[in-house]
């Protein structure tokens, strides 16, 4: 491995590619004890992606190499993984973004178990998500044929939470999750503060109850990892504050 950015010949278009390392933490359950970082030497261009390092990677190299992916296109959430230290989706990070004149580390996020490789087991993560009912509850049934209205500042009250791709990238940046696993964390939050304030729905105070817990919002600690974290650019930490004060008023 070498720190030295190498170039590598231009395309028949002119366009320069680079010879790029990345370090990627591995781990084989069948095989491995603990997880161990391996190297490998990419030529990427500076426009291309970390996920199309690791395509390369999976497909030219090293077949073994284990990740989620699907739409490419920051929507699914699925390529969450810690890129250089930081929770990233692997298909919005450009390499032209990142100093490549050092290896780039990439390793599975924090705080779930380890499956293999840049793989983790999200249902930890999914078990809060569905105590917390992220669901319309409307009692009120509308007029026939009539939809439920909603005024336009309504909906902006919990417009930024709708934004959600249920990525992980900011409950598994939350230390406090690292160490508390019966934590609900900030995705779980953000989804009930989205119904929660949500004026068409009936059972902001069951939500309220559940939260009002010494696992709920009481147990985050506002460093705004999670809001750093977050690819979608909520303000995670914004809506955890304003689940605690509907908490402490006993209504949205």
């Amino acid at each position: 491995m070498s720190n030295a950015v190498a170039e590598a010949p231009a395309s028949d278009s002119g366009v320069q590619s680079f010879i790029v390392t990345f370090n990627i933490r591995r781990f084989d359950p069948e095989v491995d004890a603990e997880p161990h970082w391996v190297d490998y030497d990419v030529e990427l261009f500076s426009t291309d992606r970390v996920l199309d390092a690791l395509h390369k990677i999976k497909w030219e190299v090293d077949g073994s190499l284990s990740f989620r992916r699907s739409c490419a296109h920051g929507i699914c959430g699925s390529d969450a993984m810690r890129i250089n230290g930081r929770n990233r989706l692997a298909c919005k990070t450009l390499i032209k973004d990142l100093d490549i004149s050092k290896p780039i580390y990439v390793e599975a996020i924090k705080g779930l178990p380890l499956e293999k490789d840049l793989i983790v087991d999200m249902e930890p993560f999914f078990a809060s998500y569905r105590e917390v009912q992220p669901f319309l509850v409307a009692n009120s049934v509308p007029e026939k044929g009539k939809e439920r209205v909603q005024s336009i500042a309504d909906r902006e009250i919990f417009d930024d939470t709708t934004k959600c791709i249920l990525c992980a990238a900011c409950t598994s940046s939350c230390p406090v999750f690292w160490t508390d696993g019966q934590y609900f964390g900030p995705a779980a939050i953000v989804n009930a503060h989205r119904f929660i304030f949500d004026s068409r729905d009936d059972n902001a105070a069951v939500r309220l109850d559940i939260l009002n817990d010494k696992e709920g919002v009481w147990r985050c600690r506002t460093t705004f990892n999670c809001s750093e974290a977050c690819p979608r650019g909520i303000e995670v930490t914004k809506a955890i504050a304003e689940v605690k004060q509907a908490v402490l008023r006993g209504r949205p």
